[in-house]
């Protein structure tokens, strides 16, 4: 698939990894539909990006809303083959902290934004795709869902998290083998520690030690190197069923 015959669906898409995606296709002749609930950030980002973006209020764990944003979406730009799930929570708290055990309501919540978001996504986007007409080697569209590297090696006080991005890992084979009668790839990108908003107010010394946990280059991933990633799965067709780990060798140590 072409970059300039991409239209994408971003999840996360006004800030982090979901915004430099949208950069990065953007740049290259694709339009994108920006699913966020950051109404704020949202303005700032169709600034920039111009008349090939748009945005949609999308809570992507409600399934009806999903569907009919995902429907508009194709509509608004004539088309879609490509669904990037970049919304998430982080959900971190110990199973049992200082206070007690941890509410049932903080796990739900970040099994219902990282994982179920992003299977809700997913089965709308492929329901649009299936009617795609099929381009080379049948292909009607991607799908690229988000995970961590925390899916495997999950510290103490992501118990949350972890669930959640070994979920997303989980469900990328058998989605990929399911959709392969209808042309559709499904891919996972594991980021390791990455330059992002959430790490914006940590103190030098935290930042500083945790670029001195990555073996080389010793420095956290950036935003671009995310999207170049994607972008290198959106080009090529052999790449499906799999997770793709982008993280400088790091193994996260338990805490």
């Amino acid at each position: 698939m072409k970059l300039s015959d991409v239209r994408a669906v971003i999840t996360g898409g006004v800030s982090g990894l979901g915004l430099a995606v949208a950069r990065h296709l953007v740049a290259n002749g694709a339009r994108v539909a920006l699913f966020d609930v950051n109404d704020d950030k949202s303005a700032e980002a169709l600034a920039e990006l111009g008349d090939a973006a748009c945005y949609f209020h999308t809570d992507v764990s409600d399934e009806a809303t999903v569907a009919a944003n995902v429907k508009a979406a194709a509509e608004k730009m004539g088309g879609l083959n490509a669904a990037i799930s970049c919304a998430g929570i982080l959900g971190a708290g110990r199973v049992l902290g200082r206070e007690g055990p941890m509410p049932l309501s903080r796990f739900e919540t970040t099994v219902k934004v990282n994982l179920i978001g992003s299977f809700n996504v997913a089965k709308a986007a492929a329901d649009v795709m299936q009617g795609n007409e099929p381009g080379e080697d049948g292909e009607r569209g991607v799908i690229i869902n988000t995970a961590s590297i925390a899916a495997f090696e999950g510290q103490i006080g992501q118990a949350a998290y972890s669930a959640s991005k070994g979920g997303v890992v989980g469900m990328t084979l058998p989605m990929a083998r399911e959709f392969a009668r209808i042309g559709v790839r499904v891919m996972t990108v594991a980021p390791g520690v990455f330059h992002t908003p959430m790490v914006d107010g940590m103190p030098e010394q935290v930042y500083q030690s945790l670029c001195a946990q990555v073996p080389y280059p010793s420095r956290l991933g950036t935003p671009q190197e995310f999207a170049d990633t994607v972008a290198f799965i959106l080009g090529n067709r052999y790449l499906n069923g799999s997770v793709i780990r982008v993280d400088g060798a790091i193994r996260l140590e338990p805490k």
